[in-house]
């Protein structure tokens, strides 16, 4: 437009008139002038490597090649390629190896269904499905302590509450045994038949103490699905209810401390704590309100 020629004086418009009847500045019209008359080649930005891929693919085989070792991954050819002289980047090693498939081989895990479990660990009324998991904490004394637990799945009761020094299978089995000797009437033989547990796959719950424990007191083992904590998230809620209202807000100088504790709390929950899924009741008025008698 500049550049036209005015019909009354013969002359150009000139830049300048221009840019100032359309309201540019002027830098702005040269800017996009040298932008379009420069050609630009669009490169890699960066440092520049001496390698191209192919080289740096050979010397990545020579050195697997000349590795007293096998199966090494990326990162250790990476770190030979330096000691050699050879200086590259990890994702560019990874990349040129994962290309030329010289990779270690490695096994992908297997993924389970979308939704192994569909449906509800919840049942339609109490002592038919119990839950039982592990946590820890720590005391002033005593360090590292494990607390073990059991919940009823219907009403969210916790039946069994133990802590103990060492997490082993027969510390596992105390919050079961507390809870069937209430419950159940007693600790005999066939107790607790048409109960199921849901446990986790840890191995105090699948060890051959524990599962011959469990057909002793006639209860059915349920392990839950194998990376699907959902499957046990009666007892997950439970121990959550656990940290938030007790072992993240207190200090306890031993395991002794920790244990009263422990039978404190068990009793304030069942009593007094309120669930949403209940109605906001607590756990022992919706047991009150079914009259279970004890099992003979």
């Amino acid at each position: 437009m500049s550049r036209e020629t005015s019909p009354s004086t013969h002359r150009p418009y000139g830049i300048v008139r221009v840019t100032r009847v359309w309201g540019v500045p002027r830098s702005t019209i040269y800017a996009q002038r040298d932008r379009r008359d420069t050609t630009t080649t669009l490169a890699k930005r960066g440092p520049k490597t001496p390698w191209s891929d192919a080289e740096l693919t050979t010397r990545i085989r020579t050195c697997i090649t000349e590795s007293p070792f096998h199966g090494e991954g990326h990162r250790k050819v990476w770190a030979r390629l330096r000691v050699a002289g050879v200086r590259s980047s990890k994702a560019r090693v990874l990349r040129l190896m994962r290309a030329a498939d010289l990779l270690g081989p490695a096994r992908v895990p297997q993924r389970g269904p979308a939704h192994p479990h569909d449906g509800t660990i919840v049942p339609e009324q109490p002592q038919v499905m119990w839950g039982t998991d592990a946590t820890a904490t720590v005391t002033l004394t005593d360090g590292t302590v494990t607390i073990f637990g059991a919940i009823d799945h219907y009403t969210a009761e916790c039946v069994g509450l133990h802590a103990a020094k060492y997490g082993t299978r027969f510390e596992a089995l105390e919050p079961l045994r507390q809870g069937v000797s209430v419950h159940f009437g007693g600790f005999v033989r066939g107790a607790a038949t048409g109960l199921t547990l849901r446990h986790d796959h840890g191995s105090q719950y699948l060890s051959d103490a524990f599962q011959a424990e469990l057909r002793f007191l006639g209860i059915t083992s349920s392990p839950a699905f194998v990376r699907q904590p959902e499957g046990n998230g009666c007892i997950e809620r439970f121990f959550r209810t656990l940290k938030e209202q007790l072992l993240w807000v207190r200090h306890f100088i031993d395991l002794a401390e920790l244990q009263e504790a422990l039978r404190v709390f068990k009793d304030t929950y069942n009593q007094h704590w309120l669930i949403e899924r209940l109605g906001f009741r607590s756990p022992a008025a919706v047991r009150q309100e079914f009259a279970l008698t004890p099992a003979a």
